[in-house]
C-alpha cells in the first residue's frame, strides 16, 4: 500500500493486515501518533480521517475478536462483542424457515471453534451461546441437531478430501454446437 510505503521508516508497522475498513497493526507505542498523523495526511481531500484503537489492559479487539496479552508474552483469542451487544437473535418461535434458526446456532459455534484459541474460553463462549439462545427461545435440542450436523460435515469434508485425494484427474470439455 503506497501510504505505508510513503511513512518514515521509523514509522512504519511490524505488522499491517487490513480488511474493508478495519486495520490491525503492530507499532512502538511512541511512533503510534506519527502513523496516524501520516496515514490522515494522505488524502488530499480529508474525506478519510483514520483514528486508532490501542491496547488497553492487554485487551486489543478487532472486528469480532478480541486479543488478549498473556502474562507470559502469548495472546489469546476470544470473540469481541461491543458493549452495546444485547444477545437478541432470531427467536425460535418467529415465522422463519426452521434451518435458518438453526443456522444462527451454527453460526455462533463455528466462530467459536475458528476464533477461540483455548479449550477453557471455548466452554465459557459456548455457554454463553447456549444461555443467549435460550432466552430467544432455543430449547435444548437444537443444540444437540447441530452439534451432530457439524460433526457429520468435519466427518464429510475428510471423506470428500480422501475420495479427492484418488481421483486420478478430470476433463471439462466445453459444449460447442457442431463440434
Amino acid at each position: 500500500m503506497h501510504v505505508i510505503a510513503t511513512a518514515p521508516i521509523d514509522v512504519k508497522p511490524k505488522f499491517w493486515k487490513r480488511y474493508k475498513d478495519d486495520i490491525l497493526e503492530l507499532v512502538k507505542k511512541e511512533n503510534a501518533d506519527a502513523l496516524t498523523d501520516h496515514l490522515n495526511q494522505t488524502d488530499a481531500t480529508g474525506s478519510i480521517k483514520f483514528i486508532d484503537e490501542r491496547e488497553n489492559d492487554g485487551h486489543l479487539p478487532c472486528l469480532d475478536v478480541l486479543i488478549v496479552r498473556k502474562d507470559n508474552g502469548t495472546i489469546k483469542l476470544l470473540v469481541y462483542r461491543k458493549s452495546s451487544h444485547t444477545d437478541q437473535y432470531l427467536n425460535f418461535h418467529s415465522h422463519h424457515p426452521f434451518h435458518h434458526k438453526l443456522g444462527v446456532i451454527r453460526t455462533l459455534m463455528e466462530r467459536c471453534h475458528n476464533i477461540v484459541t483455548e479449550e477453557e474460553d471455548k466452554t465459557i463462549e459456548r455457554r454463553h451461546i447456549t444461555e443467549a439462545l435460550e432466552r430467544c427461545g432455543y430449547p435444548s435440542w437444537t443444540f444437540t441437531k447441530v452439534k451432530h450436523q457439524m460433526e457429520r460435515s468435519q466427518w464429510d469434508k475428510k471423506s470428500r478430501e480422501e475420495r479427492k485425494a484418488i481421483r486420478i484427474g478430470l476433463v471439462v470439455i466445453p459444449f460447442v454446437k457442431g463440434v
